[in-house]
């Protein structure tokens, strides 16, 4: 997590406890940084005119204006539920941690009535899944949108290792797995590959030419391919 989007989480954060106190310490220890961090964290958005004060004593820490809010996000109950239900199918997958913070973004805009409805339908959803969730190489996530060429080693259904660079294309999913599509420059065409099949993903800075991208064009014998979104 970059600065920038450290102090929007740390004000969201904040806003969510209030009017109870965060401390440094909490808060470095849910970002993951060190409390003279944090403290230079919470001096900068002072200094930018973010309502952010400290309460001394034992149970004292940080505490945020619950004033200071963005307009509220005009979801209908069923309209918050869908976004939580689908941000919440993807904590399994490479696009957990975005699809976490996402959520907390949602709800601090969120009309607190509607929020506590949609928190109460939430509650009594559960998700049944199967094997563990694979594991997924460092860099999975961020390969399309790094729009560079990536140096990667993967490993194949045989065990056999190859080290290959590609250029990004998409993802698919499929129960539970993830695949990177990318033109291959060794097999010179599109391929899949499985996410928990990928060793290493080093970017090379290197831009790739524009390549037009079908996912008809994979050719996959089972199912039916859906996108992720859909344009009206």
């Amino acid at each position: 997590m970059n600065r920038t989007d450290r102090l929007y989480a740390i004000v969201e954060d904040l806003r969510g406890a209030a009017p109870r106190p965060r401390s440094a310490r909490q808060l470095a220890g849910r970002f993951e940084v060190s409390s003279r961090t944090i403290e230079r964290d919470l001096a900068a958005l002072q200094q930018a005119g973010v309502p952010i004060w400290a309460e001394p004593g034992r149970t004292g820490g940080y505490v945020i204006d619950p004033a200071h809010t963005l307009a509220p996000l005009g979801f209908t109950v069923d309209e918050a539920f869908a976004v939580t239900i689908a941000l919440g199918m993807l904590a399994s997958s490479p696009f957990g941690g975005p699809a976490a913070t996402a959520l907390r973004k949602v709800a601090a805009v969120m009309d607190r009535g509607r929020l506590n409805q949609t928190i109460e339908l939430a509650t009594r959803v559960h998700l049944l899944e199967g094997a563990a969730p694979t594991t997924v190489p460092h860099g999975f996530a961020e390969a399309l949108r790094s729009g560079t060429v990536l140096h990667m080693r993967y490993r194949d259904r045989n065990g056999d290792h190859t080290v290959r660079d590609i250029e990004p294309l998409g993802y698919i999913g499929r129960d539970g797995h993830w695949y990177l599509i990318a033109w291959c420059r060794i097999r010179e065409g599109v391929r899949a590959f499985r996410s928990d099949r990928i060793v290493t993903i080093v970017p090379t800075g290197e831009r790739p030419p524009p390549r037009d991208y079908h996912a008809k064009d994979l050719n996959i014998p089972y199912g039916d391919l859906r996108p992720a979104y859909a344009a009206d």
